[in-house]
C-alpha cells in the first residue's frame, strides 16, 4: 500500500519516488528533525529569550518570531497544537499509509498534522505537502469511520500553520499521485529544466540539465 511520504514524492515528481524507492528515503535529516521538533515547543517559545531563541533554527530574528507565535496563538486551535492529543501516529486508510505528526482534538473533530521542517509559499501549502495532508486526512476518515474536514501543515520555524481543506481540487491532486504511485514500474520521464529540479536531492543521479536564466535567455 502506498505511504504518504510516497504520493508525496510523486505529486513533487515520479522521478523523484523512482530513485527514492531505488536508493532508499532515510527521511528527515538531524537539522530538519531538529526544525520539526519546534513544533512541540510553541508555548515555551513564545516567552524564551532573545539568547535562546537565536540558538534555535528559526527563520526570523527573536522578534519577529515571538510576534508570529502571537499571532499563531490567536487561532481557534492554539491548545490543541501546543497539547495534542497524540504525536508520531501511524495511520492505515483505504488506500494510503503513514505516520501523521499530531492528532488534534478540535471543535470540527479529530485533526491530523503535518510538520514540515520547510519554508510556507505565501498562501496556502505546497502541492505535495497538499497531497499528504488529504492522504493523511482520508486514511484517519476511514480509521475512525467519520469524517475529517481538513488537515494541517505546520511551519513551526516561521510560526505558521495552515489548513487544507479536503475540496475536489485537493483531492483530485491526491488521486492522481495515487495513480502515479501505483503505475511506477520503471523510471518515469524526466521533468523539463523545473525549478523542482534544482531543489532535489536526486538531481546528479536524475541527469536532468537545468539551464541558468541567462542560457534560457540566449545571452
Amino acid at each position: 500500500m502506498p505511504t504518504f511520504t510516497e504520493v508525496s514524492q510523486a505529486a513533487y515528481c515520479p522521478r523523484q519516488l523512482y530513485y527514492a524507492r531505488r536508493d532508499g528515503d532515510d527521511g528527515p535529516d538531524p537539522q530538519d528533525r531538529r526544525r520539526q521538533r519546534l513544533a512541540f515547543e510553541y508555548d515555551e517559545l513564545r516567552d524564551a529569550s532573545d539568547a535562546q531563541l537565536r540558538d534555535l533554527p528559526i527563520a526570523h530574528s527573536p522578534g519577529a518570531y515571538r510576534a508570529a507565535l502571537d499571532r499563531l496563538a490567536e487561532r481557534d486551535d492554539w491548545a490543541a497544537l501546543c497539547r495534542p492529543t497524540a504525536t508520531d501516529v501511524f495511520l492505515t486508510g483505504k488506500d494510503c499509509r503513514g505516520r501523521v505528526h499530531k492528532l488534534l482534538d478540535t471543535a470540527d473533530g479529530t485533526v491530523p498534522t503535518f510538520v514540515s521542517p520547510g519554508t510556507p509559499p505565501e498562501r496556502g501549502v505546497w502541492e505535495p505537502q497538499q497531497v499528504r495532508a488529504v492522504a493523511a486526512a482520508k486514511a484517519l476518515s476511514w480509521e475512525r469511520e467519520t469524517a475529517t474536514p481538513h488537515a494541517l501543515v505546520e511551519y513551526p520555524t516561521h510560526g505558521v500553520v495552515r489548513t487544507v481543506r479536503l475540496t475536489t481540487r485537493a483531492k483530485a491532486a491526491y488521486r492522481r499521485a495515487l495513480r502515479a504511485v501505483r503505475s511506477l514500474d520503471g523510471p518515469p520521464p524526466r521533468l523539463r529544466d523545473s525549478a523542482r529540479c534544482r531543489a532535489c536531492s536526486y538531481r546528479d543521479r536524475c541527469g536532468v540539465r537545468t539551464r541558468s536564466m541567462r542560457s534560457l535567455l540566449g545571452r
